[in-house]
């Protein structure tokens, strides 16, 4: 009976912290106790402006305004004086040889041309709902000087080309115009004088959308608004949005603030108890686990704290918060009963705060459910952004159910792109339950045990085309986890890429030793006739391929990492020092050396350890402890000095528990048997 008084009294306290929190998070401003919908009566008494106030203008009056402002926008460019200098000294400079007649005349044309200014071929900026470019101007800047001209009076470069021959031709009509402008590279001296100065177009363009007044008229207090019965047109829905904006923007609680304070407290006490008993009508077991209901609870304040913060920086924004996430942060732990009640409590913040509360939670709730249900199929990998998509379609059938009912307002590509982006959150926000079983210890890294598990089909796999790897793995899996629980690494991580990270041999299992007894093949050894350097090659293949299998099978990057770095940049050291011993060029060495990664974490540093302590612990010829100890001391100060560890953060504490923890580890698998004496014959 204690056990159960104990256990009550932590809930109710931990209920009574929650009312707390979302009492005082809980807006203390008024809130206008209106609901209407434009086309509808208005169903309460007629209703008088008590102060002034601007009607404010609709999203799509602004955006019209804006369109309008950006077209009416002249486009600005810079006089480039040293183009023209530079391009009329050449023109000036021509040797026209027995057509010198012809110079003045084309310094003359080039000059007039340059006076109006030469743009490149595609022409004067402007805007693509601009209009027609007669009826258009631009702003030429030339000695700090912007002078306005007429857009169809500015030459195209081919254009400006087109009249030097055209009036050349007119002036010399007995030459080949054509011919001699080409032969002496004219047509060169003619290029774009006028440089677009985007810079200065966007300040203008800025400028004049800041320009833009937001309002479009003003109500005097004591003014109607609507009268009782009057149907909400356009006009009255856009005044009663404004009037209630300012009214709970800027008049203040008119009450004493004691009274505002406790119907905060009232409003989180009744929250709290729809919550309690929804908990205990569907699983109030989760009453006598205090991880699970500070998890749910959290999740609720979570989701109140975003709905309350977004909202008060602008009601537009919520299209753009993640509230399905949160259903799917719930499904990862509990069974749908207490998913639907604990979602439903988390949304009731949206529905009570929110300016178009009722179309928002129905919006979220239905979504929810939705990817609820589709994250049953699609929650692995990249298919999780398969349950996104289907989110988003539901979050934009019903926003368009309830705009085309009004009751949602604003501007309908921006609320879609928020709808889109806020789809994708839940997806990205998605990793977070793995803080989050850190943080309430609900569940262990399941996905890891999944991994570790020797019965899934490519360890099986691994198992049936190369056994003698397949043993080598689970004795470094058994090593690598005794010597990760020395050092407080994730055991669990370890373990499986420990297991994981030898599978490219199963793609040439002959070509490692540890395979050639156990394919009862007794005949020649399959590096015999190999030269050292094609033995590597072949040796070093087992990454690539490994890491082709993981990619394959959908292992998950942190497993690749492993089977990527377990030789980190090491070399091949047995047919390396053959190469060298026999005469080989020690500057042609690149075949010999593993071009994978270096390990990045403690973790990486275990399994590529006990990889190779494993392996070379077999060809000792001694059990004595002392070999043991050397090979140990010997490894990891061969790995040290060649820098694999270079890149992880691990202490000289911990590599010395390592290395203790490996000899200890060999001392238990090698230890003296005692021999059994033949019993005589009598």
């Amino acid at each position: 009976m204690r056990f159960k008084i104990d256990v009550s009294s932590k809930v109710i306290l931990s209920f009574v912290v929650l009312a707390v929190l979302l009492a005082l998070i809980f807006p203390r401003a008024p809130k206008l106790g209106y609901e209407y919908r434009k086309g509808s009566a208005w169903k309460y008494e007629t209703l008088f402006a008590k102060f002034d106030f601007p009607i404010l203008k609709t999203e799509e009056q602004l955006q019209e305004e804006r369109s309008k402002s950006v077209s009416s926008i002249v486009p600005y460019y810079k006089y480039s004086e040293e183009t023209v200098n530079k391009n009329l000294k050449a023109a000036e400079g021509l040797s026209l040889g027995k057509y010198a007649s012809l110079k003045s005349g084309i310094v003359s044309i080039i000059r007039e041309i340059y006076s109006q200014g030469v743009v490149p071929d595609e022409g004067v900026k402007l805007d693509r709902n601009s209009g027609d470019i007669e009826s258009k101007v631009i702003y030429i800047q030339k000695n700090k000087h912007a002078s306005k001209l007429p857009a169809t009076e500015v030459y195209k470069l081919s254009d400006a080309k087109a009249k030097l021959l055209a009036e050349l031709s007119g002036k010399y009509p007995g030459y080949k115009c054509d011919s001699i402008l080409k032969a002496n590279s004219v047509y060169d001296l003619i290029a774009p004088n006028l440089v677009y100065d985007k810079q200065t177009t966007d300040l203008v363009h800025t400028a004049s959308g800041n320009e833009i007044s937001p309002t479009m008229g003003l109500v005097n207090a004591g003014q109607l608004i609507v009268s009782e019965g009057e149907i909400v047109t356009a006009e009255i829905a856009q005044m009663l949005d404004s009037y209630k904006l300012e009214y709970e923007a800027n008049l203040g609680y008119g009450g004493p603030k004691i009274w505002m304070w406790l119907g905060n407290i009232l409003l989180a006490v009744l929250l709290c108890q729809i919550f309690f008993f929804s908990i205990w009508f569907t699983n109030r077991s989760i009453f006598q686990d205090t991880r699970k209901l500070l998890y749910l609870m959290m999740l609720v304040l979570i989701q109140s704290v975003m709905t309350l913060a977004v909202n008060k920086a602008g009601s537009q924004y919520l299209f753009l918060v993640p509230f399905t996430l949160t259903a799917l942060w719930l499904q990862a732990f509990f069974r749908n009963r207490v998913i639907v009640v604990t979602y439903f409590v988390s949304l009731l913040p949206l529905l009570i705060f929110s300016h178009s509360g009722v179309a928002l939670f129905v919006m979220y709730l239905l979504a929810g459910f939705v990817s609820i249900y589709a994250f049953q199929y699609f929650n692995r990998g990249w298919m999780q952004f398969i349950t996104a998509f289907i989110t988003f379609g539901v979050l934009l059938v019903t926003y368009f159910t309830f705009r085309m009912i009004d009751s949602i307002s604003g501007n309908i590509t921006q609320t879609v792109f928020y709808l889109f982006l806020g789809s994708l959150l839940t997806v990205l926000g998605y990793p977070l339950i793995y803080l989050f079983e850190r943080m309430f210890n609900l569940v262990s890294n399941s996905r890891l045990m999944e991994l570790g598990d020797t019965s899934n089909s490519l360890i099986r796999e691994l198992e049936a085309k190369a056994p003698g790897t397949f043993q080598h793995s689970l004795q470094v899996m058994s090593m690598a986890d005794f010597i990760a629980r020395s050092i407080g690494a994730n055991v669990l991580l370890v373990r499986a890429g420990a297991l994981y990270h030898d599978i490219g041999k199963m793609v040439n299992p002959l070509c490692f030793i540890e395979n050639e007894a156990a394919s009862g093949n007794s005949g020649e050894k399959y590096h015999e006739h190999l030269s050292y350097r094609q033995s590597a090659k072949e040796i070093i293949a087992h990454v690539h391929d490994g890491l082709e299998l993981a990619e394959k099978n959908g292992l998950p990057q942190i497993i690749k990492d492993f089977i990527k770095t377990h030789h980190g940049t090491t070399c091949t050291a047995y047919f390396y020092n053959k190469y060298l011993n026999e005469g080989g060029d020690p500057n042609d060495v690149a075949d010999f050396f593993y071009p994978g990664s270096k390990p990045s974490t403690k973790e990486q540093i275990i399994v590529m350890l006990c990889d190779t302590i494993e392996a070379a612990s077999r060809t000792l010829s001694s059990s004595d402890p002392e070999a043991r100890s050397q090979l140990v001391e010997k490894i990891v100060a061969a790995k040290m000095a060649e820098g694999q560890f270079d890149e992880v953060d691990i202490s000289i504490k911990e590599i010395n528990t390592v290395k203790e923890s490996l000899k200890s580890y060999l001392s238990q698998l090698y230890h003296e048997r005692v021999a059994y004496p033949n019993r005589k014959k009598r």
